[in-house]
C-alpha cells in the first residue's frame, strides 16, 4: 500500500482539467463542440426554418396593398329558337352558335380602415418574436452543448477515479491476505477488504454505465462521437462584473423577455385590424370583356366598365364587435404576461449568479479536500504498518479519498457550467458574444429576399 497509488489516484481526479486524450494536437474542445451544435443541432435547424415560414407573413400582409388581377374566359354550345317582333313585323330566329368570351379584371383596394398597413406592421412584429425565439433555442442548445462537453468530462473522469480505487483495493486486499498468512491480522480483516473491493467494483460498473449514457446524448446534443476532449474553461470574461449588473443586462438583452414585448406589439396591433372591419372600404375595379357569338343578333361584342366601389359596415352580426373586446383582452394577457416573464429572468440570474460563486468556492473547497484525503490516507497506513490502525481504517481513508476526487471533478463541473448558465440567463450565449469561430446564421437574410416578392413558389434556397 505505497504512496506510488496514492498520486496514481490523483493523477485520475485531474482528468476533468486535462483530459486530453493521446494526441493532443487533435483534441477537441468545448469551444469547437459548441460551433457544430450550433451548426448542425437539428433542432435548431428546424427552428430557424419556423423564422423563414414565420418570414412569409409579411409579404402575405403587403399583398393588400396590390391590385388583384384575374383573366377569365368561356367557351360552350347554344341553341336559340324564338320569335321576336321588330315595328310591326315578326322574325323567327334559331339556331346554332358557338358563344366564346375572354376578359380581364382589375380590382385595387383604396381604403380598408388602415387593416392593411396594421396587418404588415402585426406581420413585421411576429418576424421579430419569431428571431427572439430562435435565440432562446440557440441559447438552450449551447448551454445544453456546453453541459453535456462537461458532463462527459466529469463522467470519464469518475471512471478513471473509480479504476484507480478498483486498483488501489486489489493490492490493499493481496497485501491482507498476505499478512493474514503468517497471522499479522484475522480473517475479518480479509472480509472487510474483499468488501471494500466489491464496492469499488459496483461504483465502477455504476460510472462505467453513467459514462456510457453521456456519451449518446453527447451524440444527440453535439453531433459526433466524444474523443479526445480537452479541458473547459468558464466563461467568465463574457459576464457582468456583478449581479445587479447581470440583471440590469438581461431585462435589456434576454431572448425571452424581448419575444414577451414584441408579442404585446403584435396584439396591440392586432386590436387595430378589428377595429378597422368599422371603417368603411374603397376600391376600384376596372374589366374588359370580349365575346363572339353571345347571341344570333350579337356575333361580336366588347364592354369595358370602371367602378368604383364604397362600402359601409352597419352592423354585421356583432362577431366584428367580439373581435375588437377579444384582441383587448389579449393584449391585456401580453403585457402581464411579460412581467411574469421578467421576473422569471430576474430569478434566473440571480439563481445561476449564486451557483457560479459556489461553484468558485466548491473547487477550493474540494481541492483541500483531496489533498487532507491524501495525506490522511498516507498517515493511516504508516499507523497501520505500526499497529496502531486496523484494516477497516486503512479501508475508511482510501473510501473518503475517492469521494473527495469525485468531489472535486463535480465541483469542476459545477464551476463552468454555471458560469455558462449566467452567460445564458443574461442573453447573451451566442456565437458573436463569444468570439467562436463559426459563420452566424442571419435571419434577416431570408426576410429581405422574400419580402418584396410578388410572384413565384421557389425558395430563396431554390426548393
Amino acid at each position: 500500500m505505497g504512496r506510488v497509488k496514492v498520486s496514481t489516484g490523483a493523477a485520475a481526479a485531474a482528468l476533468l482539467l486535462s483530459l486530453a486524450g493521446t494526441a493532443p494536437s487533435l483534441a477537441d474542445t468545448i469551444e469547437a463542440a459548441l460551433v457544430r451544435a450550433y451548426q448542425n443541432n437539428p433542432q435548431l435547424n428546424a427552428q430557424r426554418a419556423s423564422v423563414r415560414a414565420t418570414d412569409e407573413n409579411v409579404p402575405q400582409a403587403l399583398s393588400g396593398y396590390r391590385p388583384k388581377v384575374a383573366i377569365t374566359a368561356s367557351g360552350g354550345y347554344q341553341y336559340t329558337d324564338a320569335v321576336s317582333v321588330v315595328g310591326g313585323n315578326t322574325i323567327a330566329l334559331h339556331g346554332t352558335q358557338v358563344p366564346r368570351s375572354v376578359g380581364a379584371t382589375v380590382t385595387q383596394n383604396i381604403y380598408n380602415g388602415n387593416q392593411t398597413a396594421n396587418r404588415t406592421r402585426a406581420a413585421e412584429g411576429q418576424v421579430s418574436a419569431a428571431r427572439e425565439g430562435l435565440r432562446v433555442l440557440e441559447q438552450t442548445v449551447m448551454l445544453s452543448a456546453a453541459t453535456i462537453y462537461m458532463d462527459y468530462l466529469r463522467d470519464a473522469a469518475v471512471v478513471e477515479v473509480q479504476k484507480s480505487n478498483v486498483r488501489v483495493l486489489e493490492q490493499t486486499l493481496k497485501q491482507t491476505r498476505d499478512r493474514f498468512n503468517v497471522g499479522e491480522v484475522t480473517r475479518t480483516d480479509v472480509a472487510q477488504s474483499e468488501a471494500q473491493l466489491a464496492a469499488g467494483r459496483t461504483q465502477l460498473l455504476t460510472a462505467e454505465s453513467n459514462l456510457t449514457t453521456t456519451r449518446s446524448n453527447f451524440r444527440r446534443i453535439i453531433g459526433n462521437e466524444p474523443s479526445s476532449l480537452q479541458a473547459g474553461s468558464p466563461v467568465d470574461r463574457f459576464l457582468p462584473a456583478s449581479l445587479p449588473a447581470s440583471v440590469d443586462l438581461a431585462l435589456v438583452e434576454n431572448p425571452n423577455v424581448t419575444a414577451a414585448m414584441y408579442g404585446i406589439d403584435v396584439s396591440f396591433l392586432n386590436v387595430k385590424v378589428n377595429e378597422g372591419a368599422l371603417f368603411p372600404t374603397v376600391s376600384v375595379q376596372a374589366s374588359i370583356q370580349q365575346g363572339w357569338d353571345q347571341s344570333i343578333t350579337a356575333p361580336r361584342g366588347l364592354t369595358t366598365a370602371a367602378v368604383a366601389q364604397v362600402s359601409i359596415p352597419v352592423f354585421q352580426g356583432g362577431a366584428e364587435y367580439s373581435l375588437i373586446r377579444q384582441s383587448k383582452e389579449t393584449l391585456a394577457q401580453q403585457r402581464l404576461a411579460l412581467e411574469q416573464v421578467r421576473d422569471q429572468t430576474r430569478a434566473s440570474v440571480v439563481q445561476a449568479w449564486g451557483q457560479l460563486l459556489a461553484g468558485r468556492a466548491q473547487v477550493a473547497s474540494a481541492q483541500a479536500q483531496v489533498q487532507a484525503s491524501e495525506i490522511a490516507l498516507n498517515g493511516v497506513r504508516e499507523e497501520a504498518k505500526a499497529g496502531q490502525r486496523t484494516t477497516l481504517d486503512v479501508l475508511n481513508a482510501q473510501q473518503a479519498l475517492v469521494n473527495a476526487r469525485v468531489a472535486l471533478v463535480t465541483a469542476q463541473h459545477d464551476r463552468v457550467v454555471a458560469s455558462y448558465a449566467v452567460l445564458n440567463a443574461v442573453g447573451r450565449l451566442s456565437p458573436t458574444v463569444m468570439k467562436l469561430n463559426t459563420s452566424v446564421y442571419d435571419p434577416s437574410v431570408h426576410y429581405h429576399q422574400v419580402r418584396d416578392s410578388w410572384v413565384g413558389v421557389r425558395t430563396p434556397d431554390g426548393r
